[in-house]
């Protein structure tokens, strides 16, 4: 099988018990991202919240990396388009990209990247962006962007220092160096550690664990917290206002309501 047929679907997706499992699938290149994949993922991920039968989402890759980052044939394609050409049609590739980007960083449902190898570079970057990071005992975290005489572009520049604090992340992505599973646990980059072929199990396992409670109140809470640091006291109280009003309709409210004062 050839590259471009192994290419055919660079994201597969799974659904069980409400939970999907999106594969980034180019095991053959390490699951580096390209505008095929880029595309096809943003379309998934957009499909997934707006799925009320999907209550929580496993990101992973297929093969023995999470995520090798960008395609360098893609990057030297890049450079070979005309000089005047390079920056558009650059910006129009990053603005495809952050499209996913923001579609999962802001889905209303909880987000796990299961890292089963090496999240490199853009696969660092998707990794945090998902609201939980569980990975493998094989895996390992480069911020290699400017190995590459590059920035980090897929939002880790916004999502790292959140982690492991601001020192932390320039000093990660100022060396590119890599990160063991052990040593992110340390510091906070992951949040969990599991043997490899335990995983997706426990990242499944997990993402039950997460989504049992109301759909409403879970997408509320999150869109809050994940804008907390960047705002002050009175305004997280008044979104917080604004968000209980919401949740005092809902059929799950009145139904836990209910079902407390039959068992009291």
């Amino acid at each position: 099988m050839n590259d471009k047929q192994q290419d055919n679907h660079p994201v597969e997706l799974a659904i069980d018990e409400g939970i999907a499992t999106v594969t980034l699938n180019r095991p053959h290149v390490r699951n580096a991202v390209n505008d095929a994949m880029r595309a096809e993922l943003t379309a998934i991920l957009e499909r997934v919240a707006n799925d009320d039968a999907v209550r929580a989402i496993v990101l992973t890759g297929k093969g023995v990396g999470f995520c090798s980052g960008g395609d360098i044939a893609a990057m030297q394609e890049r450079l070979g388009a005309p000089a005047g050409d390079i920056a558009f049609t650059g910006w129009r590739r990053q603005k495809q990209l952050h499209r996913g980007v923001g579609v999962l960083h802001g889905m209303g449902k909880p987000t796990i990247a299961a890292v089963n190898g090496a999240a490199a570079g853009l696969g660092c970057d998707l990794a945090l962006a998902c609201d939980f990071i569980i990975a493998s005992e094989s895996a390992s975290f480069i911020m290699s962007f400017i190995l590459r005489g590059l920035v980090p572009d897929g939002g880790g520049l916004y999502f790292l220092p959140r982690r492991v604090g601001l020192p932390r992340a320039k000093e990660l992505v100022f060396s590119g160096r890599r990160v063991s599973a052990q040593e992110a646990l340390q510091i906070g980059l992951a949040d969990r550690v599991t043997a490899p072929e335990r995983l997706l199990t426990d990242a499944r396992d997990w993402a039950r664990q997460l989504s049992i409670g109301s759909p409403i109140a879970l997408a509320l809470a999150k869109s809050i917290l994940d804008r907390s640091l960047e705002l002050g006291e009175e305004e997280v109280l008044a979104l917080g206002r604004e968000a209980q009003a919401i949740c005092y309709t809902t059929a799950e409210h009145r139904a836990a309501v209910a079902a407390f004062l039959e068992k009291k």
